[in-house]
């Protein structure tokens, strides 16, 4: 049956507008497709690129050169020299046991270093390079670089490592750097630094003493390499390095050779000592004996010698003149004698009545000569060291004011100085007592305070302030840091302490009597230089209880006691006593008695008023031949430094 025309025409309209919507459709897709086409061919031609280079493009980071760290004369204490190494990246590597085994063909390779290289590779991301060897000869550097082929992932690579070249004289104050650990990244000191150079494997940071302290300022920040690497994963070339910034150099306060000289002074005792200048707080000399070779922990310390620095009694690794704490013993007494004097508790000439013991309570405390010292007074007190005076004079006094006067002196209080584990120290009063134990103050806590026992503990730095504080009567602080980058650090000067100089001169009086007079404790350690006489006092600090028997029966001598029961031994000092130039303060553990220190505190505080080597006729003649045989040591040893040096 034919169709009627009205249908034909309406269904021919309908196909027409169809196919018009159909083909506008078709038009619109063709319109957004070769849009998106030109926007990615032509707005986003870059954008592509760079995603398509990243498959054979690698971004890695470069540590920066780490600070040099010099002395107060410009000479390098802390250096970087070169280190080649053998990395392997995990992605590129493949087969990672295939690899290492291929490397172990070509080279030298302890199973040890696999088995840490796996280690580290396991915990990183597999684009990270991770380090298989260290200080690599080279002769195996270049046999890996001739067989890169057949090695892929793995590459030799040049960095730098630090060194120092002072080894142990100078290992208690700048420390040294090590691999990161992940202590230090999760509970350590680094915990909330996000510096992506900590994710480098083995990337080394200060561990102790002003690497540590000052890591920030001697890390600097890191710069990038571009790498091309083939279908494989094998670097082929560099395309583009940018440079990080260097650390920052730092310049230590600290004269090398003095300090040298201090540690050789000390060698055979578990020993530490300070040189403070009066002038600025600088500190010229700070260390502990024994020491140890810094260099051992940057290159990976053995067991053994892990265990022999751990096991030794003398405690090489511990920096004594900072983070240990003794009884200073007589060397408090000025303290007490200045508390007393700021109080109008007593006057110079006053006398208080020694027989060689006083009783307080129902305890009896001796001093240290049994027969007494009969009347004596503060001058004299101070000379001869006598306790019964303290044991008295502290008593009016009282602990609240001896505690004012320590901290006043530099007693009881952390000194910023960037080394490790800065102790505070303890200068006790009723209040500091109740918060320890909650016990409240007794009146023998007093009489032993007040000699430097019972609950007073110091740091051989802290003493040094202490008895530069007097000599000056300024509150000197001391300063490790003369420059970061060429900047001056703050002086240590200080502004008057505000006390009366009338008493200052008194105890400084009493001070040179002691070394000075022939009745003086330290007599034997005088400085026979008239333009550069000396000022002091001794000290003993007890480390054991002497029972009531014993008392009858005699003390026991230091020298009949195990050395680990014997007395430590203290001395400080200032001079010229004229002009004050330099204080030094002498800790030696076990050492019996203040004699011990003395004679080692003014060898060191007269190697720093003459700069280097001082003339026989500044000592007694009684210790000439020491002397000059210990100079004739200290000159080979300087020959042997500056030979090592040149080489």
């Amino acid at each position: 049956m034919k169709r009627p025309t009205k249908d034909i025409q309406r269904s021919a309209r309908t196909v027409t507008r169809r196919g018009l919507v159909l083909g506008a459709a078709q038009l619109g897709l063709m319109s957004v497709l070769g849009w998106r086409m030109h926007s990615m061919q032509v707005d986003q031609a870059d954008e592509f690129r760079l995603l398509a280079e990243e498959n054979r493009v690698n971004l890695r980071l470069v540590p920066p050169a780490r600070g040099l760290i010099f002395d107060r004369n410009g000479q390098k204490l802390a250096e970087n020299e070169q280190n080649y190494r053998i990395v392997i990246v995990r992605e590129d590597a493949g087969d990672v046991d295939e690899a290492l085994a291929r490397l172990a063909r070509i080279i030298p390779l302890e199973q040890d270093a696999i088995d840490r290289a796996k280690e580290e590779m396991a915990r990183r991301s597999p684009f990270v390079p991770v380090t298989i060897m260290e200080r690599v000869p080279w002769e195996d550097v270049a046999r890996v670089t001739v067989n890169t082929p057949a090695l892929p992932g793995i590459s030799a690579e040049v960095g730098l490592s630090r060194f120092y070249g002072r080894g142990g004289d100078m290992a208690h104050v700048v420390g040294y750097v090590g691999p990161v650990s992940d202590y230090d990244l999760t509970r350590g000191y680094l915990a909330e630094d996000e510096d992506p150079l900590l994710e480098i494997p083995r990337f080394q940071v200060g561990k102790t003493g002003v690497e540590a302290r000052l890591e920030h300022t001697l890390r600097g920040t890191a710069g990038t390499k571009r790498i091309e690497v083939n279908a494989v994963g094998r670097v082929m070339r560099e395309l583009g390095r940018q440079d990080g910034d260097k650390g920052k150099d730092i310049q230590l306060t600290i004269d090398a050779n003095l300090q040298e000289y201090l540690h050789a002074r000390l060698d055979g005792e578990s020993a530490s000592a300070v040189v403070l200048d009066l002038e600025d707080g600088d500190i010229r000399a700070i260390g502990s004996t024994p020491s140890f070779d810094p260099n051992l922990f940057v290159r990976g310390i053995s067991v053994a010698d892990w265990s022999a620095l751990n096991e030794d009694t003398y405690r090489p690794l511990a920096s004594k003149a900072v983070q240990d704490a003794y009884p200073p013993g007589s060397t408090f007494k000025m303290v007490t004698a200045l508390a007393a004097l700021e109080a109008g508790e007593i006057d110079t000439e006053e006398t208080v009545y020694c027989p060689g013991h006083l009783d307080v309570s129902d305890v009896r405390f001796h001093c240290w000569r049994r027969g007494g010292h009969g009347n004596i007074n503060l001058h004299e007190s101070l000379k001869q060291s006598c306790d019964v005076y303290y044991y008295d004079v502290g008593q009016r006094v009282g602990i609240d004011k001896i505690a004012e006067m320590a901290k006043k002196l530099g007693l009881g209080m952390r000194h910023e100085i960037p080394m490790s584990a800065v102790t505070e120290g303890i200068a006790p009063n009723k209040e500091w007592k109740r918060g320890f134990n909650g016990e409240e103050w007794r009146i023998g806590d007093t009489v032993n305070a007040s000699i430097g026992q019972g609950y007073v503990l110091t740091s051989p730095v802290q003493l040094a302030v202490m008895v530069g504080r007097i000599a000056t009567g300024r509150a000197l602080t001391p300063r490790l840091i003369r420059t970061i980058d060429g900047v001056p650090q703050p002086s240590g000067a200080g502004e008057p302490l505000g006390l009366n100089e009338n008493n200052l001169r008194r105890v400084r009086e009493s001070m040179n009597a002691v070394v000075n007079h022939s009745r003086g404790t330290a007599y034997s350690s005088r400085i026979l230089a008239d333009e550069f006489q000396m000022s002091g006092k001794t000290g003993t600090s007890q480390v054991r209880r002497i029972t009531a028997e014993e008392r009858a029966a005699g003390v026991t001598s230091n020298a009949d006691l195990p050395w680990e029961r014997r007395d430590h031994g203290l001395f400080v000092c200032f001079a010229p006593a004229n002009n004050p130039k330099y204080a030094v303060a002498v800790v030696v553990e076990h050492g019996g008695g203040g004699g011990a220190a003395s004679p080692l505190a003014r060898d060191i505080m007269l190697q720093a008023l003459y700069n280097g080597t001082p003339p026989l006729e500044a000592y007694p003649s009684a210790v000439r031949g020491r002397i000059h045989e210990q100079q004739e040591q200290m000159e080979q040893r300087a020959a042997a430094r500056n030979g090592n040096d040149r080489a």
